[in-house]
Protein backbone atom coordinates (compact mmCIF):
# COMPACT_ATOMS: atom_id res chain seq x y z
CA UNK A 1 0.00 0.00 0.00
CA UNK A 2 2.79 2.45 1.09
CA UNK A 3 4.28 2.39 -2.70
CA UNK A 4 0.94 3.95 -4.12
CA UNK A 5 1.59 6.85 -2.51
CA UNK A 6 3.18 7.58 -5.48
CA UNK A 7 0.47 7.50 -7.83
CA UNK A 8 -1.12 10.85 -7.78
CA UNK A 9 1.79 12.14 -8.68
CA UNK A 10 3.28 10.01 -10.98
CA UNK A 11 -0.16 8.85 -12.75
CA UNK A 12 -0.93 11.96 -13.83
CA UNK A 13 2.62 13.07 -15.20
CA UNK A 14 2.24 9.99 -17.54
CA UNK A 15 -1.54 10.66 -18.80
CA UNK A 16 0.16 14.55 -18.99
CA UNK A 17 2.83 12.56 -22.05
CA UNK A 18 -0.51 10.11 -23.38
CA UNK A 19 -2.47 13.25 -24.02
CA UNK A 20 0.45 15.22 -25.84
CA UNK A 21 0.77 12.77 -28.53
CA UNK A 22 -2.94 13.12 -30.01
CA UNK A 23 -3.98 17.02 -29.41
CA UNK A 24 -6.00 17.26 -32.24
CA UNK A 25 -8.38 14.19 -31.94
CA UNK A 26 -10.37 16.48 -29.50
CA UNK A 27 -12.96 13.50 -28.87
CA UNK A 28 -10.45 11.02 -28.15
CA UNK A 29 -8.53 13.44 -25.83
CA UNK A 30 -11.69 14.77 -24.11
CA UNK A 31 -12.66 11.18 -23.30
CA UNK A 32 -9.24 10.11 -22.38
CA UNK A 33 -8.74 13.08 -19.99
CA UNK A 34 -12.56 12.59 -18.61
CA UNK A 35 -12.33 8.59 -17.78
CA UNK A 36 -8.48 9.35 -16.20
CA UNK A 37 -9.38 12.15 -13.98
CA UNK A 38 -12.49 10.36 -12.45
CA UNK A 39 -10.02 6.92 -12.41
CA UNK A 40 -7.42 9.11 -10.33
CA UNK A 41 -10.05 10.92 -8.11
CA UNK A 42 -11.21 7.93 -6.89
CA UNK A 43 -8.11 6.50 -6.41
CA UNK A 44 -7.15 9.36 -4.56
CA UNK A 45 -10.08 9.22 -2.09
CA UNK A 46 -9.01 5.70 -1.24
CA UNK A 47 -5.42 6.53 -0.31
CA UNK A 48 -7.00 9.56 1.72
CA UNK A 49 -9.20 7.28 3.40
CA UNK A 50 -6.34 4.83 3.68
CA UNK A 51 -4.11 7.39 5.42
CA UNK A 52 -6.73 9.23 7.36
CA UNK A 53 -7.85 5.90 9.67
CA UNK A 54 -4.25 4.39 9.90
CA UNK A 55 -1.56 7.20 9.89
CA UNK A 56 0.90 9.10 7.49
CA UNK A 57 2.53 7.16 4.98
CA UNK A 58 6.36 7.75 3.79
CA UNK A 59 8.03 6.32 1.20
CA UNK A 60 11.54 7.24 0.25
CA UNK A 61 12.46 7.43 -3.37
CA UNK A 62 15.63 4.76 -4.79
CA UNK A 63 15.86 2.87 -1.33
CA UNK A 64 17.48 5.78 0.26
CA UNK A 65 16.54 6.69 3.62
CA UNK A 66 15.61 10.13 4.63
CA UNK A 67 17.37 12.44 4.55
CA UNK A 68 19.32 11.42 2.01
CA UNK A 69 16.73 10.17 -0.09
CA UNK A 70 13.85 11.87 -1.50
CA UNK A 71 10.96 11.54 0.74
CA UNK A 72 7.11 11.44 -0.23
CA UNK A 73 5.29 12.35 2.90
CA UNK A 74 1.17 11.40 2.72
CA UNK A 75 0.00 12.48 5.89
CA UNK A 76 -3.44 13.83 6.68
CA UNK A 77 -3.29 17.73 5.31
CA UNK A 78 -1.35 16.80 2.00
CA UNK A 79 -3.58 13.76 1.71
CA UNK A 80 -6.97 16.22 1.92
CA UNK A 81 -5.47 18.82 -0.16
CA UNK A 82 -4.15 16.25 -3.07
CA UNK A 83 -7.97 14.80 -3.06
CA UNK A 84 -9.85 18.33 -2.86
CA UNK A 85 -7.24 18.73 -5.86
CA UNK A 86 -8.31 16.19 -7.73
CA UNK A 87 -11.78 16.46 -7.37
CA UNK A 88 -11.61 20.55 -8.76
CA UNK A 89 -8.82 18.87 -12.07
CA UNK A 90 -11.95 16.30 -12.73
CA UNK A 91 -14.57 18.97 -12.81
CA UNK A 92 -12.71 20.82 -15.00
CA UNK A 93 -12.17 18.58 -17.45
CA UNK A 94 -15.80 18.48 -17.65
CA UNK A 95 -16.15 22.19 -17.89
CA UNK A 96 -13.53 22.62 -20.71
CA UNK A 97 -14.99 21.75 -23.78
CA UNK A 98 -17.95 23.76 -23.36
CA UNK A 99 -15.52 27.07 -22.87
CA UNK A 100 -12.61 26.37 -24.88
CA UNK A 101 -12.74 27.03 -28.24
CA UNK A 102 -11.04 24.33 -30.74
CA UNK A 103 -7.67 25.88 -31.27
CA UNK A 104 -7.49 26.59 -27.35
CA UNK A 105 -8.29 23.11 -26.61
CA UNK A 106 -6.36 21.44 -29.38
CA UNK A 107 -3.01 23.42 -28.04
CA UNK A 108 -2.09 20.87 -25.25
CA UNK A 109 -4.55 22.05 -22.91
CA UNK A 110 -4.80 18.44 -21.70
CA UNK A 111 -1.21 17.68 -21.30
CA UNK A 112 -0.69 21.20 -19.84
CA UNK A 113 -4.03 19.94 -17.38
CA UNK A 114 -2.19 16.75 -16.15
CA UNK A 115 0.95 18.19 -15.83
CA UNK A 116 -0.55 21.08 -13.29
CA UNK A 117 -2.17 18.46 -11.34
CA UNK A 118 0.82 15.97 -11.19
CA UNK A 119 3.02 19.27 -9.76
CA UNK A 120 0.32 20.90 -7.29
CA UNK A 121 0.32 16.95 -6.33
CA UNK A 122 3.83 16.86 -5.49
CA UNK A 123 4.24 19.98 -3.80
CA UNK A 124 1.82 18.54 -1.40
CA UNK A 125 3.07 15.85 -0.85
CA UNK A 126 7.23 16.30 -1.33
CA UNK A 127 9.32 15.91 2.43
CA UNK A 128 11.87 18.67 1.48
CA UNK A 129 12.47 21.68 0.74
CA UNK A 130 14.42 21.33 -2.48
CA UNK A 131 11.82 19.26 -4.21
CA UNK A 132 8.86 21.61 -3.09
CA UNK A 133 11.12 24.22 -5.54
CA UNK A 134 11.23 21.27 -7.96
CA UNK A 135 7.03 20.98 -7.59
CA UNK A 136 6.72 24.61 -7.83
CA UNK A 137 8.42 25.00 -10.73
CA UNK A 138 6.67 21.91 -12.78
CA UNK A 139 3.11 23.31 -12.12
CA UNK A 140 4.85 26.81 -13.04
CA UNK A 141 5.45 25.50 -16.11
CA UNK A 142 2.52 24.14 -16.88
CA UNK A 143 0.43 27.44 -15.87
CA UNK A 144 3.09 29.10 -18.61
CA UNK A 145 1.70 26.50 -21.33
CA UNK A 146 -2.21 27.22 -19.69
CA UNK A 147 -2.53 31.08 -19.24
CA UNK A 148 -1.14 31.55 -22.92
CA UNK A 149 -4.40 30.14 -24.42
CA UNK A 150 -5.77 32.51 -26.56
CA UNK A 151 -4.88 35.61 -28.17
CA UNK A 152 -4.91 39.32 -27.57
CA UNK A 153 -2.27 42.11 -26.48
CA UNK A 154 -3.88 42.04 -22.98
CA UNK A 155 -3.70 38.19 -22.68
CA UNK A 156 0.07 38.53 -23.56
CA UNK A 157 1.23 41.59 -21.55
CA UNK A 158 -0.19 39.77 -18.29
CA UNK A 159 0.92 36.89 -18.78
CA UNK A 160 4.36 38.02 -19.63
CA UNK A 161 3.80 40.02 -15.88
CA UNK A 162 3.37 36.64 -14.48
CA UNK A 163 6.55 34.50 -15.86
CA UNK A 164 8.41 37.22 -14.54
CA UNK A 165 7.24 37.63 -11.10
CA UNK A 166 7.38 33.93 -10.98
CA UNK A 167 10.38 33.53 -12.23
CA UNK A 168 11.86 35.86 -9.77
CA UNK A 169 10.39 34.54 -7.04
CA UNK A 170 11.98 31.17 -8.44
CA UNK A 171 15.37 32.46 -8.19
CA UNK A 172 14.65 33.83 -4.73
CA UNK A 173 13.66 30.31 -3.58
CA UNK A 174 16.71 28.37 -4.63
CA UNK A 175 18.89 31.11 -2.82
CA UNK A 176 17.21 30.49 0.48
CA UNK A 177 17.48 26.92 0.03
CA UNK A 178 21.00 27.28 -0.37
CA UNK A 179 21.29 29.68 2.79
CA UNK A 180 19.54 26.47 4.58
CA UNK A 181 21.49 23.94 3.49
CA UNK A 182 24.68 26.09 4.44
CA UNK A 183 23.50 26.77 7.79
CA UNK A 184 21.59 23.01 8.83
CA UNK A 185 23.18 20.89 6.28
CA UNK A 186 20.26 19.43 5.17
CA UNK A 187 16.96 20.85 2.86
CA UNK A 188 14.64 17.78 4.46
CA UNK A 189 11.76 19.33 6.17
CA UNK A 190 11.65 16.40 9.19
CA UNK A 191 15.53 16.55 9.72
CA UNK A 192 15.60 20.73 9.36
CA UNK A 193 12.56 20.51 12.30
CA UNK A 194 15.61 18.92 14.46
CA UNK A 195 18.68 20.90 13.40
CA UNK A 196 17.05 24.64 13.01
CA UNK A 197 16.58 24.38 17.13
CA UNK A 198 20.08 23.49 17.97
CA UNK A 199 21.32 26.42 15.47
CA UNK A 200 22.92 28.94 17.08
CA UNK A 201 22.60 31.35 14.56
CA UNK A 202 18.91 32.90 15.28
CA UNK A 203 19.01 36.00 13.87
CA UNK A 204 20.16 34.66 11.20
CA UNK A 205 17.84 31.69 10.16
CA UNK A 206 14.73 34.30 10.96
CA UNK A 207 16.27 36.19 8.34
CA UNK A 208 16.15 33.18 6.07
CA UNK A 209 12.85 32.27 7.22
CA UNK A 210 11.28 35.89 6.01
CA UNK A 211 12.84 35.22 2.67
CA UNK A 212 10.97 31.69 2.37
CA UNK A 213 7.77 33.45 3.55
CA UNK A 214 8.16 36.39 0.76
CA UNK A 215 8.63 33.62 -1.81
CA UNK A 216 5.67 32.03 -1.18
CA UNK A 217 3.88 34.92 -0.01
CA UNK A 218 4.25 35.69 -4.02
CA UNK A 219 2.98 32.47 -5.14
CA UNK A 220 -0.36 33.27 -2.61
CA UNK A 221 -0.83 37.10 -3.50
CA UNK A 222 -0.32 38.04 0.28
CA UNK A 223 -0.61 41.87 0.25
CA UNK A 224 1.46 43.78 -0.85
CA UNK A 225 2.77 41.08 -3.02
CA UNK A 226 -0.68 40.50 -4.85
CA UNK A 227 -0.90 43.16 -7.57
CA UNK A 228 0.10 40.68 -10.06
CA UNK A 229 -2.80 38.22 -9.58
CA UNK A 230 -5.95 39.24 -10.38
CA UNK A 231 -5.38 40.69 -14.18
CA UNK A 232 -3.29 37.63 -14.44
CA UNK A 233 -5.98 35.18 -13.85
CA UNK A 234 -8.93 37.10 -15.46
CA UNK A 235 -7.10 37.05 -18.72
CA UNK A 236 -7.19 33.25 -19.53
CA UNK A 237 -10.06 31.46 -20.51
CA UNK A 238 -12.62 30.79 -17.52
CA UNK A 239 -11.35 26.85 -16.68
CA UNK A 240 -7.76 28.26 -16.47
CA UNK A 241 -9.14 31.25 -14.68
CA UNK A 242 -10.79 28.36 -12.51
CA UNK A 243 -7.58 26.00 -12.04
CA UNK A 244 -5.10 28.83 -11.06
CA UNK A 245 -7.58 30.59 -8.62
CA UNK A 246 -8.45 27.33 -6.67
CA UNK A 247 -5.17 25.33 -6.64
CA UNK A 248 -2.30 27.96 -7.41
CA UNK A 249 -2.44 30.58 -4.21
CA UNK A 250 -3.42 27.32 -2.07
CA UNK A 251 -0.36 25.92 -2.97
CA UNK A 252 1.73 29.10 -1.39
CA UNK A 253 -0.48 28.97 1.37
CA UNK A 254 0.24 25.36 1.90
CA UNK A 255 4.01 25.96 2.12
CA UNK A 256 3.86 28.71 4.81
CA UNK A 257 1.54 26.68 6.77
CA UNK A 258 4.11 23.25 6.63
CA UNK A 259 7.26 25.68 6.83
CA UNK A 260 6.30 27.79 9.34
CA UNK A 261 4.57 25.24 11.92
CA UNK A 262 7.62 22.73 10.89
CA UNK A 263 10.60 23.87 10.73
CA UNK A 264 10.49 27.97 11.64
CA UNK A 265 8.50 28.07 14.86
CA UNK A 266 12.16 29.06 16.75
CA UNK A 267 11.00 33.06 16.68
CA UNK A 268 7.06 32.76 16.48
CA UNK A 269 7.49 36.85 18.30
CA UNK A 270 8.93 37.56 14.74
CA UNK A 271 7.87 35.83 12.38
CA UNK A 272 3.81 35.05 13.07
CA UNK A 273 3.30 38.57 14.34
CA UNK A 274 4.03 39.43 10.74
CA UNK A 275 1.84 37.11 9.21
CA UNK A 276 -1.00 38.93 11.75
CA UNK A 277 -0.71 42.22 10.35
CA UNK A 278 -0.24 41.13 6.58
CA UNK A 279 -3.30 39.05 7.28
CA UNK A 280 -5.18 42.13 8.09
CA UNK A 281 -4.04 44.22 5.20
CA UNK A 282 -4.45 41.00 2.75
CA UNK A 283 -8.10 41.19 3.45
CA UNK A 284 -9.20 44.64 3.45
CA UNK A 285 -7.36 45.78 0.24
CA UNK A 286 -8.52 42.15 -1.54
CA UNK A 287 -12.13 43.02 -0.76
CA UNK A 288 -11.47 46.80 -1.66
CA UNK A 289 -10.42 45.44 -5.09
CA UNK A 290 -13.61 43.60 -5.22
CA UNK A 291 -15.90 46.30 -4.42
CA UNK A 292 -13.92 49.10 -6.97
CA UNK A 293 -14.78 46.98 -9.99
CA UNK A 294 -17.73 46.22 -12.71
CA UNK A 295 -16.48 43.08 -14.22
CA UNK A 296 -17.66 39.69 -12.82
CA UNK A 297 -14.84 38.18 -13.29
CA UNK A 298 -12.18 40.04 -11.86
CA UNK A 299 -14.98 40.50 -8.80
CA UNK A 300 -14.25 36.66 -8.27
CA UNK A 301 -10.27 37.03 -8.62
CA UNK A 302 -10.16 39.64 -5.90
CA UNK A 303 -12.13 37.46 -3.49
CA UNK A 304 -9.02 35.41 -3.63
CA UNK A 305 -6.75 37.81 -1.61
CA UNK A 306 -9.08 38.11 1.54
CA UNK A 307 -9.40 34.51 1.97
CA UNK A 308 -5.44 34.18 2.09
CA UNK A 309 -5.82 36.68 4.83
CA UNK A 310 -7.95 34.65 6.60
CA UNK A 311 -5.67 31.41 5.91
CA UNK A 312 -2.97 33.54 7.09
CA UNK A 313 -4.60 34.86 9.79
CA UNK A 314 -4.53 31.24 11.43
CA UNK A 315 -0.71 30.35 10.56
CA UNK A 316 0.12 33.66 12.69
CA UNK A 317 -2.05 33.16 15.31
CA UNK A 318 -0.64 29.88 15.67
CA UNK A 319 -2.98 28.16 18.29
CA UNK A 320 -4.42 24.71 17.49
CA UNK A 321 -8.29 26.41 16.85
CA UNK A 322 -6.62 28.77 14.42
CA UNK A 323 -4.26 26.19 12.40
CA UNK A 324 -7.64 23.82 12.33
CA UNK A 325 -9.14 26.93 10.86
CA UNK A 326 -6.76 27.31 8.79
CA UNK A 327 -7.10 23.97 7.43
CA UNK A 328 -10.61 24.10 7.08
CA UNK A 329 -10.64 27.23 5.22
CA UNK A 330 -7.89 26.29 2.46
CA UNK A 331 -10.34 22.94 1.59
CA UNK A 332 -13.56 24.97 1.37
CA UNK A 333 -11.54 27.79 -0.20
CA UNK A 334 -10.11 25.60 -2.84
CA UNK A 335 -13.78 24.35 -3.35
CA UNK A 336 -15.96 27.11 -3.63
CA UNK A 337 -13.44 28.99 -5.65
CA UNK A 338 -13.45 26.31 -8.56
CA UNK A 339 -17.35 26.85 -8.09
CA UNK A 340 -17.64 30.33 -8.59
CA UNK A 341 -14.87 30.59 -11.64
CA UNK A 342 -17.35 27.95 -12.97
CA UNK A 343 -20.18 29.69 -12.56
CA UNK A 344 -19.12 33.09 -13.74
CA UNK A 345 -17.93 31.41 -16.71
CA UNK A 346 -21.48 30.34 -17.16
CA UNK A 347 -22.62 33.57 -16.67
CA UNK A 348 -20.57 35.60 -19.17
CA UNK A 349 -21.67 33.12 -21.98
CA UNK A 350 -25.35 33.91 -20.79
CA UNK A 351 -25.18 37.58 -20.72
CA UNK A 352 -22.67 37.68 -23.11
CA UNK A 353 -20.72 40.63 -21.22
CA UNK A 354 -18.38 40.50 -18.38
CA UNK A 355 -19.40 44.04 -17.60
CA UNK A 356 -21.98 43.87 -14.53
CA UNK A 357 -23.79 47.13 -16.00
CA UNK A 358 -24.73 45.56 -19.22
CA UNK A 359 -26.20 42.57 -17.43
CA UNK A 360 -29.53 41.69 -15.77
CA UNK A 361 -31.93 39.14 -15.11
CA UNK A 362 -30.53 35.96 -15.98
CA UNK A 363 -32.03 34.14 -13.74
CA UNK A 364 -35.33 34.30 -15.26
CA UNK A 365 -33.66 32.68 -18.47
CA UNK A 366 -31.06 30.43 -16.37
CA UNK A 367 -32.41 29.82 -12.64
CA UNK A 368 -30.50 26.91 -11.93
CA UNK A 369 -27.15 29.02 -12.62
CA UNK A 370 -28.91 31.99 -10.87
CA UNK A 371 -29.70 30.00 -7.06
CA UNK A 372 -26.29 27.99 -7.36
CA UNK A 373 -24.81 31.19 -7.92
CA UNK A 374 -26.86 32.58 -4.72
CA UNK A 375 -25.46 29.58 -2.49
CA UNK A 376 -22.17 29.60 -3.51
CA UNK A 377 -21.62 33.82 -2.83
CA UNK A 378 -23.50 32.55 0.74
CA UNK A 379 -20.72 29.79 1.36
CA UNK A 380 -17.78 32.10 -0.04
CA UNK A 381 -19.04 35.10 2.66
CA UNK A 382 -19.09 32.09 5.43
CA UNK A 383 -22.95 32.66 6.15
CA UNK A 384 -23.93 29.43 8.73
CA UNK A 385 -24.28 26.93 8.21
CA UNK A 386 -21.78 26.57 5.24
CA UNK A 387 -18.47 25.60 5.27
CA UNK A 388 -16.92 28.96 5.16
CA UNK A 389 -18.67 30.06 8.18
CA UNK A 390 -16.90 26.10 10.03
CA UNK A 391 -13.17 27.94 9.23
CA UNK A 392 -13.89 31.44 10.33
CA UNK A 393 -15.39 30.72 13.42
CA UNK A 394 -12.55 28.57 14.40
CA UNK A 395 -10.29 31.55 13.63
CA UNK A 396 -12.49 34.27 15.08
CA UNK A 397 -12.45 32.02 18.24
CA UNK A 398 -8.30 31.68 17.50
CA UNK A 399 -8.35 35.35 17.31
CA UNK A 400 -10.24 35.97 20.54
CA UNK A 401 -8.09 33.32 22.44
CA UNK A 402 -5.18 35.67 21.64
CA UNK A 403 -6.41 38.65 22.29
CA UNK A 404 -6.17 40.26 18.29
CA UNK A 405 -9.41 42.25 18.52
CA UNK A 406 -8.29 44.35 15.89
CA UNK A 407 -8.01 41.29 13.57
CA UNK A 408 -10.99 39.79 14.55
CA UNK A 409 -13.03 43.24 13.74
CA UNK A 410 -11.13 43.55 10.42
CA UNK A 411 -11.91 40.00 9.39
CA UNK A 412 -16.12 40.43 10.16
CA UNK A 413 -15.95 43.45 8.38
CA UNK A 414 -13.86 41.85 5.43
CA UNK A 415 -16.58 39.00 5.36
CA UNK A 416 -19.40 41.35 5.26
CA UNK A 417 -17.92 42.96 2.43
CA UNK A 418 -17.28 40.29 0.57
CA UNK A 419 -21.36 39.10 0.91
CA UNK A 420 -21.84 42.87 -0.68
CA UNK A 421 -19.52 42.22 -3.66
CA UNK A 422 -21.23 38.95 -4.50
CA UNK A 423 -24.45 40.16 -4.09
CA UNK A 424 -24.33 42.92 -6.32
CA UNK A 425 -23.49 40.66 -8.80
CA UNK A 426 -26.56 38.59 -7.78
CA UNK A 427 -28.84 42.04 -7.33
CA UNK A 428 -27.93 43.52 -10.45
CA UNK A 429 -26.24 40.59 -13.08
CA UNK A 430 -29.18 37.73 -11.91
CA UNK A 431 -32.10 40.21 -10.80
CA UNK A 432 -33.62 42.81 -12.65
CA UNK A 433 -35.36 42.85 -15.81
CA UNK A 434 -34.43 40.27 -18.51
CA UNK A 435 -31.85 41.49 -21.21
CA UNK A 436 -32.05 41.47 -24.55
CA UNK A 437 -28.85 39.58 -25.65
CA UNK A 438 -29.14 37.06 -23.43
CA UNK A 439 -27.62 33.53 -24.65
CA UNK A 440 -30.67 30.94 -25.92
CA UNK A 441 -27.89 28.50 -25.78
CA UNK A 442 -29.24 26.54 -23.33
CA UNK A 443 -27.19 23.19 -23.55
CA UNK A 444 -23.94 25.09 -23.21
CA UNK A 445 -24.90 26.93 -20.35
CA UNK A 446 -26.12 24.07 -18.00
CA UNK A 447 -23.23 22.14 -18.87
CA UNK A 448 -20.94 24.59 -17.91
CA UNK A 449 -23.11 25.18 -14.94
CA UNK A 450 -23.39 21.41 -13.46
CA UNK A 451 -19.19 20.89 -12.49
CA UNK A 452 -20.20 24.29 -10.43
CA UNK A 453 -22.92 22.37 -8.78
CA UNK A 454 -20.89 19.41 -8.21
CA UNK A 455 -18.29 21.35 -6.36
CA UNK A 456 -20.96 23.79 -4.10
CA UNK A 457 -23.33 20.11 -3.25
CA UNK A 458 -19.19 19.33 -2.02
CA UNK A 459 -19.21 23.15 -0.09
CA UNK A 460 -22.51 22.64 1.33
CA UNK A 461 -21.30 18.95 2.96
CA UNK A 462 -18.14 20.91 4.34
CA UNK A 463 -20.41 22.97 6.30
CA UNK A 464 -23.82 21.02 6.99
CA UNK A 465 -21.54 17.71 7.53
CA UNK A 466 -19.00 19.25 9.67
CA UNK A 467 -19.08 16.60 12.53
CA UNK A 468 -18.16 13.89 10.16
CA UNK A 469 -15.03 16.40 8.55
CA UNK A 470 -13.90 18.30 11.64
CA UNK A 471 -12.24 15.13 13.41
CA UNK A 472 -10.16 14.78 10.65
CA UNK A 473 -9.23 18.65 10.45
CA UNK A 474 -8.70 18.61 14.04
CA UNK A 475 -6.47 15.65 14.23
CA UNK A 476 -4.24 17.36 11.29
CA UNK A 477 -4.23 20.97 13.47
CA UNK A 478 -3.10 18.71 16.07
CA UNK A 479 -0.57 16.38 14.38
CA UNK A 480 0.91 20.33 12.86
CA UNK A 481 1.08 22.05 16.23
CA UNK A 482 2.74 18.82 17.57
CA UNK A 483 5.51 17.94 15.02
CA UNK A 484 7.11 14.97 16.59
CA UNK A 485 4.71 12.50 14.80
CA UNK A 486 6.17 13.64 11.54
CA UNK A 487 9.53 13.55 12.15
CA UNK A 488 9.26 10.06 13.35
CA UNK A 489 7.42 9.14 10.48
CA UNK A 490 9.99 10.73 8.09
CA UNK A 491 13.16 9.74 9.73
CA UNK A 492 11.58 6.35 11.56
CA UNK A 493 12.98 7.66 15.06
Amino acid sequence: MNNLIFLPIVLPLIASVIAAFFPKKLNLSRKFSQITSVILTIMTAALTWHVLANGTIVVQSGGWEAPFGISIVGDGLSMILVMTTYIIGTAAVFYAPSVLDKQQESFYFYAFFFLLISGVAGAFMTGDLFNLFVFFEVLLIASYGLIVLGNGKVQLRESMKYVLFNVFSSMLFVTAIAFIYAITGTVNFAQLAERVEYVEQAGILTTVAIILFFVFAVKAAVFPLYYWLPNSYVVPNAVVSALFGALLTKVGIYSILRVFTLIFVHDTGVTHQIFIWLAMFTMLFGVIGALSTNNVKLIITYNIIPAVGFMLMGIGLYTEDAIAGSVYYLMHDMVIKGALFFLIGALIVAAGTKDLREMSGVIQKFPLLGWIFFVASLILAGVPPFSGFIGKILLLRGGLEQEEFLLVIIALISSLLILFSMMRIFIRGFWGDLMDNISDDRKRVRNLTIPGVVLVSISIFLGVGAEAVYPHVESIANMLMDRTDYISSVLKE
